[in-house]
C-alpha cells in the first residue's frame, strides 16, 4: 500500500509515515519505539517539593480536597502543583480517598437567558459559616442568570429587612432587574392553607418584599423547587465549602470580620473565575424612574388615621407630625408610614414629600417617667386599701371618696319635733 494508505490505516500523519519507515530501515522494529520511554518528564516535581506539600496539606488543610489544596498551595506557598498529580500524592497518603461517581438522573439543562439582568435567581443559605466562632450567619445571595455574577451578604436574621437591604446594594451596582426568580418563602408570598372565613379575601395581599417589586416594576418569577432555580443552589454547594474555609483561613469570628472577607476577597475571586460573557451585549438592566425613590420603597410600609392631634400610632407608641409639614384636611385621614432601613420613621401625606415623625412620650406632650406612673398606681391601691379598712366605701371613679354611712357629722339632719300642743291639736284634727 501507499504510504498515504498506511497513514490513514494507523491514524497518522503520512510525514510521520515516512519517518518511522527510515528508523526501520536504519535501526530494524526498535526503531519504531518511543524515544522517550524510560525517561523523566521535564516537569516532574522532585521529592522535597512532594514532601513539603503533603506536610502543609496534613498541618493546615486537612479537610481540603486536591482542587481546592492545589489554589491554596499556588497562592499561599508558591507550590505550584496540578490537582491531578496533588489528586495522587493525597490518595497514596491516606489524605484523600475518592468518591464513587453516582449514577445521577439525566437532567435537562435550562439554557441561560441571553443578557444581564434578564433573570436574577434569589435565595438564603443557612449554615454554620463560622464553625461556632461567633453567631449564627445567614448568607443572602443574588446570582444573574446570564453571566453567574454574584452579588451577596451576611446577615444575622432571614428577615425582610435584611433581603430589602440586598436589593437596594443591587440597584445601586446595576440597575433594575427584568425579573427575580425566588422561592415560596414567606418574605415574597403570604402562605396560608385553604380556608372558608368568608370575611377573608380570596387572594391575599402582598408581602412587604412584594408590595416593593411592584413598585420598583420588577416581576418575580416563583420556583416550584429547588431544581428550577440550580444555578443558585448549586453556587451555596460550593460556597459552603470553599468560603467556609477561607473563613478559617482569615479567622472571622463575626458578622463585620465574615462581611469584609466577603466582599474584599471571596466575591471578586467567584467574579473572576466562575463569571460568563453573556449571549448578547445588551443588559436588561433599567435606572430608577424620576418617581422611584429606593429608600421609600425599600421599607416597611404602614397605613394609619391622623389624629385630632396631628399624632398617629405606630406599635403601641405616638408619633407627632412637625408643625411645618401640616396642612387642612389632615385630620382623620390616612397617611403612609414608612419605617426606613436606617431606622427613621417617615410620613408621607397624599404622595408629598416625605417628612420625619419625632417620637412623643405623652399624648399631652409632657413625659411623664414610668418610674412615677407605677408610684402613682401604687399609692392608689395603698388609699384603697386603707379606706376598706376604715369602713369607707370608694367608687370606681372616686366620686364616693370619704363618705361613711355610719358618720353622723355626715348623715343627713332629721326635722326639730313639734311642740306638745300641736301634736295634740293635729291628732284631734281640725275644725272649721
Amino acid at each position: 500500500m501507499t504510504q498515504r494508505e498506511a497513514a490513514e490505516e494507523l491514524g497518522l500523519s503520512p510525514r510521520w509515515v515516512r519517518k518511522l519507515l527510515a528508523r526501520m530501515r536504519a535501526e530494524g522494529d526498535g526503531g519504531i519505539l518511543q524515544r522517550l520511554r524510560g525517561r523523566e518528564s521535564n516537569r516532574k516535581l522532585g521529592e522535597p517539593v512532594r514532601r513539603q506539600a503533603l506536610d502543609l496539606i496534613g498541618a493546615h488543610y486537612a479537610d481540603y480536597g486536591p482542587t481546592l489544596a492545589a489554589e491554596v498551595l499556588a497562592a499561599e506557598h508558591s507550590i505550584a502543583v496540578s490537582r491531578e498529580t496533588l489528586r495522587g500524592w493525597m490518595s497514596r497518603a491516606g489524605l484523600w480517598k475518592s468518591k464513587k461517581a453516582r449514577v445521577k438522573k439525566a437532567h435537562l439543562w435550562r439554557q441561560r437567558r441571553a443578557r444581564r439582568g434578564e433573570l436574577v435567581q434569589w435565595d438564603t443559605s443557612e449554615h454554620h459559616w463560622l464553625e461556632g466562632r461567633g453567631d449564627k450567619l445567614y448568607l443572602i445571595a443574588m446570582i444573574d442568570d446570564a453571566t453567574s455574577e454574584l452579588t451577596e451578604s451576611f446577615a444575622l436574621a432571614d428577615s425582610t429587612e435584611e433581603n430589602m437591604r440586598l436589593l437596594g446594594d443591587y440597584i445601586a451596582r446595576h440597575g433594575r432587574p427584568r425579573a427575580l426568580y425566588t422561592d415560596k418563602a414567606s418574605l415574597f408570598q403570604v402562605n396560608r392553607p385553604l380556608h372558608h372565613n368568608k370575611y377573608l379575601p380570596a387572594q391575599p395581599g402582598p408581602t412587604q418584599i412584594g408590595r416593593a417589586l411592584e413598585e420598583l416594576e420588577i416581576e418575580r418569577i416563583t420556583a416550584h423547587s429547588p431544581q428550577a432555580k440550580g444555578r443558585v443552589e448549586r453556587s451555596f454547594g460550593t460556597m459552603q465549602d470553599r468560603l467556609v474555609k477561607g473563613l478559617r483561613r482569615a479567622k472571622a469570628a463575626s458578622c463585620t470580620e465574615a462581611q469584609r472577607y466577603l466582599e474584599e476577597v471571596f466575591v471578586a475571586e467567584w467574579n473572576s473565575r466562575w463569571k460568563k460573557e453573556p449571549a448578547s451585549a445588551t443588559d436588561a438592566h433599567r435606572p430608577l424612574e424620576r418617581e422611584q425613590d429606593a429608600a421609600s420603597i425599600l421599607s416597611r410600609i404602614e397605613e394609619r388615621v391622623i389624629g385630632n392631634d396631628y399624632t398617629v400610632s405606630l406599635g403601641g407608641q405616638r408619633y407627632q407630625i412637625p408643625r411645618a409639614v401640616i396642612r387642612p384636611r389632615m385630620r382623620r385621614n390616612r397617611i403612609r408610614l414608612e419605617r426606613r432601613l436606617d431606622g427613621r420613621l417617615m410620613g408621607r401625606w397624599e404622595g408629598r414629600e416625605a417628612f420625619e415623625l419625632a417620637l412623643c412620650l405623652e399624648r399631652s406632650g409632657e413625659a411623664k417617667p414610668t418610674a412615677n406612673r407605677k408610684a402613682k398606681k401604687a399609692g392608689t391601691a395603698n388609699a384603697k386599701a386603707e379606706g376598706k379598712a376604715q369602713g369607707l366605701r370608694r367608687g370606681n371613679n372616686g366620686w364616693m371618696d370619704n363618705f361613711s354611712v355610719g358618720d353622723p357629722a355626715r348623715e343627713r339632719p332629721t326635722k326639730p319635733a313639734a311642740p306638745a300642743a300641736l301634736r295634740a291639736t293635729s291628732a284631734a284634727g281640725f275644725e272649721p
